[in-house]
């Protein structure tokens, strides 16, 4: 993926690069330590299981859900604070290298820890005493996890859950607010793992309460970086074989002052959230970023609308053009596409339609399209040809959005809800739009949400005109060349790079 100078970092994306030397000796070392070191690791690992399920053994409902105090505390803590330490020690963790000094509970009853690099940073636990976690409630049902999450009292979400996330809201501001009667708790406040590159805006989580936070950066210091799992890039078995084929891994667990917030940081946890990222993240030396997971894709945040990082449209292009098709085909199938939808028929077609439609040999590039819109075999086809002629300049950007409004305009009556301004984005930028009330706030506010109001944002509006001149090809609204195509002609260059990412999906040498 190419990243132009100047421009933030991807950071879902991870590969490891090994030279000639490395590759031996990982293979070697692999062959041996990787057999030793799984099985050494899972015997600990299946130690913990009934000596974490003895710690609650025999309590009520209502004592379990009480902080366990006494004996219980005391003994069961020290053993899988051990077993958990031998486990990272038997995968290569010889040594963990702590800077700066754990604060209190009454301090910090919340470490905030990032960044969130894969399932190893879990060793962070050891190093921090063994806190509480929040775990999404599948992971109960898991073998051996399930235990150490019973063991630890952890608090459980189920994402799917409306009622489970405002349980975990009350349950984590009962207990960091509880004045040391509950452990503290720990979270990794990006959400989901990264690169190390950049940190990815926070999630509130840790933050809703109100109370000081002590922030803790993990560092992986060891070339080649092998710990990190991300959405694109080395699995986690990769992860797990290359840490392992290493002599040992270093690691660093820096603790820095606790943050105490500001009142007006007490009223705003999203500012809260932000203001401990910059300053994390200044730290790390690495940019604070308003990137985030949304789903099955990476996004950047514009006002209420989700960007993708990497467009479906741009990789569709990519693989268009990987199958031999030039610009002008493309375009031309993009237009008939258009044309078909005008027609009235269905536009939900399946990858073995869309292959016929494209003109494709085979169905595979077909099936790849489909898994780019959709988590099927299946897409809708104006997704497909609005967000393509989109980011490529194939129509003016003023034809495309009175087609989309033609199409989404569900009661045709010439006016836009919510819902449909919604779907509309969704199917210009190439993924669904669940938050679009700050801008459907934005055109009500232009008077009636006609397509004129609606072509008006888009060109006139601060926030929403960077969908323009970022994300979308820009040369048609925003710069009054309403033909949109530079010199009558489509654009081969594709204009429509977002952030300095290209189709490729690949960082350039």
């Amino acid at each position: 993926m190419l990243k132009g100078k100047g421009q933030t970092p991807h950071p879902f994306v991870h590969e490891v690069t090994l030279t000639a030397a490395q590759r031996v000796q990982g293979t070697i070392l692999g062959i041996v330590l990787f057999p030793i070191r799984i099985t050494l690791a899972t015997l600990f690992f299946l130690l913990m299981w009934p000596i974490a399920r003895l710690r609650l053994a025999g309590l009520s409902e209502a004592e379990r859900a009480e902080p366990v105090q006494g004996w219980r505390r005391w003994l069961f803590h020290h053993i899988i604070l051990f077993l958990s330490r031998a486990v990272f020690f038997a995968v290569g963790f010889l040594w963990i290298k702590v800077k700066g000094r754990q604060a209190g509970l009454k301090e910090a009853p919340v470490l905030a820890v990032a960044p969130h690099s894969g399932f190893l940073d879990m060793l962070v636990l050891c190093a921090t005493g063994l806190p509480i976690v929040v775990s999404r409630s599948e992971n109960s049902k898991l073998p051996v996890i399930g235990a150490l999450l019973e063991f630890n009292q952890s608090v459980l979400v189920s994402r799917k859950d409306p009622e489970s996330r405002k349980k975990c809201v009350s349950q984590i501001c009962e207990r960091v607010t509880s004045d040391g009667r509950w452990p503290q708790m720990l979270m990794f406040p990006e959400g989901t793992t990264t690169n190390g590159r950049a940190l990815i805006k926070f999630k509130p989580g840790a933050f809703l309460a109100g109370v000081p936070v002590q922030p803790v950066l993990l560092h992986y210091p060891s070339d080649p970086d092998t710990v990190r799992w991300t959405w694109k890039g080395l699995s986690w078995l990769g992860a797990l074989w290359h840490t392992t084929s290493q002599i040992y891994t270093s690691v660093t667990v820096e603790f820095l002052p606790v943050y105490t917030p500001s009142q007006q940081e007490k009223e705003n946890p999203d500012l809260y959230a932000e203001n401990v990222q910059k300053l994390m993240a200044k730290a790390l030396g690495v940019p604070a970023t308003d990137y985030v997971m949304e789903g099955r894709f990476p996004v950047k945040k514009l006002g209420n609308l989700s960007l993708p990082l990497e467009p479906p449209a741009q990789e569709t292009l990519k693989l268009l053009h990987k199958h031999g098709f030039t610009n002008a085909r493309v375009e031309t199938v993009m237009n008939d596409m258009i044309d078909s939808c005008h027609s009235g028929q269905s536009t939900t077609v399946t990858a073995d339609h869309l292959t016929s439609l494209l003109g494709l040999t085979d169905r595979t590039t077909a099936v790849k399209i489909c898994s780019l819109y959709s988590k099927d075999d299946t897409v809708d086809m104006r997704q497909v040809c609005l967000s393509v002629s989109a980011v490529s300049g194939f129509r003016s950007l003023e034809s495309l959005i009175h087609t989309a409004f033609t199409w989404y305009d569900t009661d045709q009556d010439g006016l836009l809800s919510a819902d449909d301004l919604s779907n509309l984005m969704g199917a210009l930028v190439g993924i669904p739009q669940y938050a679009v009330e700050d801008m459907y706030s934005a055109l009500t506010s232009r008077g009636r949400p006609t397509e004129a109001s609606l072509q008006d944002l888009l060109r006139t509006h601060p926030v929403y005109r960077k969908v323009l001149t970022e994300y979308l090809h820009s040369s048609g609204l925003a710069d009054g060349n309403h033909n949109g195509i530079p010199n009558g002609k489509a654009n081969s260059n594709n204009n429509g790079i977002y952030n300095g990412y290209e189709a490729t999906g690949r960082k350039s040498d």
